[in-house]
């Protein structure tokens, strides 16, 4: 069964990550790791060498590939590509920003969470007007 290679169906996803190498081997000891056929994987170990160019390649590689529910990127590597990460409007995969170990977790800085702020604060300021 483990020579077996796995046949994508409808209710199938993985989570992707772009992260530092201590974050990846967290979730891959978890299982969250994959190679498919194509050697392809849905992964990148960000350190000191990779290009700003690797990363967004990767990012738009995650985010359109079809097998992938989840991209997990490190906050400070969503830096270095805040403006793919804040253009990027699409449901799935969705896109959560996670610390690391080196580098805390700053909330103003997360795109998701700015965007909930901004709908909250709209649709509460509608039902104020009712």
């Amino acid at each position: 069964m483990a020579g077996r290679a796995q046949i994508p169906t409808s209710n199938s996803a993985l989570i992707a990550m772009i992260a530092d190498e201590d974050t990846v081997v967290g979730f891959l000891l978890a299982g969250v790791g994959n190679v498919d056929l194509r050697r392809k994987r849905n992964y990148l170990i960000v350190d000191s060498k990779t290009t700003v160019k690797a990363i967004e390649d990767a990012f738009k590689d995650f985010t359109t590939r079809e097998d992938i529910a989840i991209v997990l990127i490190n906050q400070y590597i969503a830096n270095m590509i805040r403006y793919r990460v804040d253009s990027y409007n699409q449901p799935v995969p969705a896109i959560l920003e996670i610390p690391s170990k080196d580098h805390p977790y700053d909330p103003t800085q997360d795109s998701v969470l700015s965007r909930v702020r901004y709908l909250f604060s709209a649709e509460s300021i509608a039902s104020s007007r009712y």
